[in-house]
């Protein structure tokens, strides 16, 4: 509980009494008074925000009570309070956005932002990339190694897909070992580069310092939109994605699909193999 020496007694601290609540007023007359009252207010909205209730209500009481006095002073404490309840409040809610194991971002956070995103891009037609990421044969991993050992492997894999990003983008965990980078404000052929990159770090991680005999890869599927000609949805171009991941998949993993025109084609090295599955996919 917040203790400035003015918020008021704990109504539970021994007295036995219960305070009444405060007699209505417009958030105009408290803020008519002066500064301390506003700061008292705002601290109280941030205390109900968080369930706080008795907290709030002796602030709430305190900046009704300045109305009474002509030159109240603002302390410093009040101010840093207010300021320490801003940032726990944004901690928390960041923290309710990321993914407990690798930090990255999660489903909630994805589904928000890519709706977001799709709106402005549809606006302002600057490209839009959504990548679908599946570690290659993570199953053997787990068995092999453990699954304690494949979460470590995990958020090696985050920290080096987050690596050299552009402005604006970012990672999040699409569920169990699919991961999704999305891109805003890139063309086409930058977002293939951006995700062979990733690819290649970590197809190249000394991942032999961390098990003897592991290696890992990853593939996947990059959905481009231009955002002109029509509107397409976050869950459509994640869609478009999971078919390009298919062709990845199949086309031997360890590589980059993206789809150039109707056709389906492997970025980097894998660019020399060739699939009846991409032709499939381009369809999808």
């Amino acid at each position: 509980m917040i203790r400035n020496g003015f918020a008021g007694q704990d109504p539970h601290s021994g007295s036995g009494e219960v305070p009444q609540p405060p007699t209505p007023r417009s958030r105009e007359e408290v803020a008519s008074g002066t500064g301390m009252a506003e700061l008292h207010e705002s601290i109280a909205r941030l205390l109900a925000s968080r369930g706080q209730w008795r907290q709030a209500y002796h602030h709430l009481r305190s900046a009704l009570d300045m109305m009474s006095s002509d030159k109240p002073a603002v302390p410093e404490q009040l101010r840093s309070e207010v300021e320490l309840l801003r940032r726990e409040h944004a901690k928390a809610r960041e923290e309710s956005l990321r993914d407990s194991l690798t930090a990255s971002y999660n489903r909630r956070y994805l589904d928000e932002r890519l709706a977001d995103l799709v709106a402005e891009n549809a606006m302002t037609g600057e490209g839009l990339a959504v990548a679908l990421i599946d570690l290659d044969w993570f199953k053997l991993v787990n068995d092999t190694y453990g699954h304690l050992f494949g979460d470590r492997v995990l958020q090696r894999v985050v920290d080096l897909l987050q690596e050299a990003l552009p402005d604006g983008a970012f990672c999040a965990r699409y569920g169990g070992e699919e991961f999704v980078l999305v891109l805003p404000h890139i063309l086409p052929n930058s977002a293939v580069q951006v995700c062979e990159a990733a690819r290649q770090r970590v197809e190249h991680f000394r991942w032999e310092t961390m098990a003897r005999g592991l290696g890992v890869t990853i593939s996947i599927g990059v959905a481009h939109e231009q955002g002109t000609g029509g509107h397409v949805s976050g869950e459509q171009q994640l869609i478009s994605a999971d078919a390009l991941l298919y062709a990845a998949k199949r086309a031997g993993r360890n590589a980059v699909a993206y789809r150039k025109g109707a056709e389906v084609r492997l970025a980097g090295a894998a660019a020399e193999r060739v699939t009846e599955t991409g032709r499939r996919a381009a369809g999808y």
